[in-house]
């Protein structure tokens, strides 16, 4: 049975609008409920601020997404054609000798090869 729908029912109910409470029960009663409405009041304001600020943040985070999902995609491409210049230059490098991969980048073996390329730099 829904509250409130019987007519015997004793719990409170809200004084009509304009009648004056007429004991301090009553009064504690309704200050209580102005009380509790200001609270909800600025928990729904809290809350709405809340999403709002979390709106912004989901906007910049996708922006800043799209921003380092752009320069990943620069520099693969720049990868790639750095890769193919090596690639082209290799055969005709004469200060290379003939060595396996490891040691032909290897930092210790540096001087065996020499730029002789200009390569920009990013």
């Amino acid at each position: 049975m829904a509250h409130g729908s019987d007519s015997n029912d004793t719990t409170y109910k809200s004084p009509s609008p304009g009648s004056r409470p007429n004991s301090s029960d009553d009064v504690k009663k309704v200050m209580r409920r102005e009380k509790n409405r200001i609270a909800a009041q600025k928990s729904r304001m809290r809350q709405t601020q809340k999403a709002d600020s979390l709106h912004l943040e989901s906007e910049n985070l996708e922006k800043e997404n799209a921003a380092l999902r752009k320069e990943v995609k620069q520099l693969t491409e720049e990868a790639k054609y750095l890769s193919s210049v090596l690639s082209s230059h290799e055969p005709l490098c004469t200060g290379l000798a003939p060595q396996t991969p490891d040691l032909l980048y290897s930092p210790h073996h540096s001087s065996y090869h020499q730029p002789h390329i200009a390569v920009p730099h990013y």
